[in-house]
């Protein structure tokens, strides 16, 4: 075993003298390309060299900070050229928070990297090379487009703030300091004016809660939502479960000062710190949802109802899912990870009947609720696993005509492709906010006899390394099913 362990050493002293780069040096560098996390990408002799903070064109120098064998990881230290793609970042917190990582990316270049990023995922993963990735639709207004914010509430000095954790750390980033940290750049002006207010009342009537032997703090989060197309809001207060005191003089207040706050709720969460929302939602004033509309539909949008953030872009993204599904009125649809039906009922109007399917009970209530809403009665909504659900459909023989995929970021599970294939669906729409697991996905529909016609990308989330993308694939051997 010592033998073994020598010869370990060994082995790796051999591989770090191969290395063209020791930790702690300094060196030129010119940035090539940039990752999926948003960090700038050269070749120092060969070897890959991630630098945070830099732009695609930039020349640089970098102390290198991390060496493996394959690649190495690179603080900044000065930028000797810049890039033409380069900007200034707007936000003063950007340099910590770490939730606009491109905001030093000029937004018209952004839009081109994301596009080449899409393009990169689908070559390197799934081997197509040519795919056909229309350039990334953008906003003509990137700023304060997010309908949703959520913050963390901490109690520092025995004042509270309110802001969001920095990256990677439990650090918080404070919004409302002063004038120039007056709210987030991304969410909602309405939104940042009533996170400000609610911190200003949590550090008048914050406390005292009831006293009891439980030690984690009472304010945990703060949610804020707003309908943009009918400006209804909603303020949900995360708390643990202990009697506020001063409950009644803050919601007095609070409403006194926001009289068009249309829902105030307090979720109650005593469990771990990683869930936002609790089980229990009570409400302190007005309703218990607020009301949106998206295109001719509106939807009813509860503490937990998941609703995507950007809605100037949903409609965007929907109208191009409408497009991609060419739809006459006659066929059978399948919307798989439906959440509270906005896809389902946006194609409901075209097709002869839809089938959302969503593992979470509480958005399948809103679906129907929804449906009601806008007096759709050809949707019907399944409640269960999509992975469990979808293959028992195939072994009953269902063929739909087309299926519309809209997992979360980890991509679809195989049993979920693989009853796609089964059901024999000639036509499939993918949506995704995951380049890397789409890209897998479509690969192995690829392998089974999937033709991919076109890629869109999306930007949903501008300043940030994210974007979604929306795909269609067809198999002409199956319309004749």
């Amino acid at each position: 075993c010592a033998y073994l362990c020598r010869s370990m050493r060994r082995m790796k002293r051999m591989k770090d003298k191969s290395l063209p780069l020791k930790k702690g040096e300094t060196i030129d560098l010119q940035i090539s390309g940039m990752t999926h996390g948003g960090d700038g990408v050269g070749r120092f002799r060969g070897l890959a060299v991630f630098v945070p903070g830099t732009v695609p064109g930039d020349t640089i120098l970098a102390e290198v900070v991390d060496l493996k064998r394959n690649y190495a990881r690179g603080r900044l230290l000065e930028i000797t050229g810049c890039s033409p793609g380069r900007c200034e970042p707007e936000c003063a917190n950007f340099s910590t928070c770490g939730g606009c990582r491109l905001q030093h990316v000029d937004y018209t270049e952004q839009l081109k990297l994301k596009t080449g990023l899409v393009r990169d995922s689908l070559a390197r993963i799934a081997g197509l090379h040519e795919a056909a990735v229309h350039a990334t639709l953008g906003m003509n207004q990137p700023w304060h487009y997010r309908n949703k914010a959520h913050f963390q509430v901490e109690e520092r000095d025995g004042k509270f703030k309110l802001g969001f954790y920095e990256e990677g750390s439990h650090k918080l980033t404070a919004f409302f300091n002063d004038s120039l940290h007056s709210g987030c750049l991304l969410v909602a002006r309405e939104l940042n004016g009533l996170a400000s207010v609610i911190e200003n009342l949590l550090n008048k009537h914050g406390g005292p809660a009831e006293k009891t032997g439980m030690q984690s703090p009472f304010f945990r989060h703060i949610v804020l939502r707003r309908a943009f197309d009918t400006g209804e809001v909603m303020a949900v207060l995360v708390t643990g479960s202990r009697k506020w005191l001063q409950e009644k003089a803050f919601v007095r207040d609070l409403m006194s000062l926001q009289p068009d706050l249309t829902s105030l709720v307090r979720s109650i969460n005593d469990g771990p710190a990683g869930v936002v929302l609790g089980r229990e939602n009570r409400v302190l004033a007005g309703q218990k949802y607020i009301t949106d509309k998206l295109g001719d539909l509106t939807f009813r949008i509860s503490p937990s109802s998941f609703y995507q953030v950007n809605p100037e872009q949903t409609l965007v993204l929907y109208r191009k899912a409408l497009e991609y599904a060419s739809l006459t009125g006659v066929e059978t649809v399948v919307d798989a990870y439906c959440g509270i039906g906005t896809i389902a009922l946006f194609l409901a109007g075209y097709a002869k009947k839809v089938h959302g399917v969503e593992a979470v009970s509480g958005a399948v209530k809103d679906a129907r609720s929804n449906a009601l809403l806008n007096k759709i009665d050809n949707v019907e909504f399944l409640t269960g696993e999509v992975e469990k659900l979808l293959p028992n459909l195939a072994a009953g023989g269902f063929n739909p005509d087309l299926v519309v995929l809209d997992p979360p970021r980890r991509g679809c599970a195989r049993e979920t492709l693989d009853a796609v294939v089964e059901m024999r669906t000639p036509r499939v729409v993918y949506v995704s906010c995951n380049p890397g697991t789409l890209a897998r996905d479509i690969g192995y529909l690829t392998e089974k006899g999937y033709s991919l016609k076109e890629v869109q990308p999306v930007d949903m989330f501008p300043w940030t390394t994210h974007v979604e993308c929306i795909i269609m694939m067809t198999n002409s051997g199956l319309k004749g099913k």
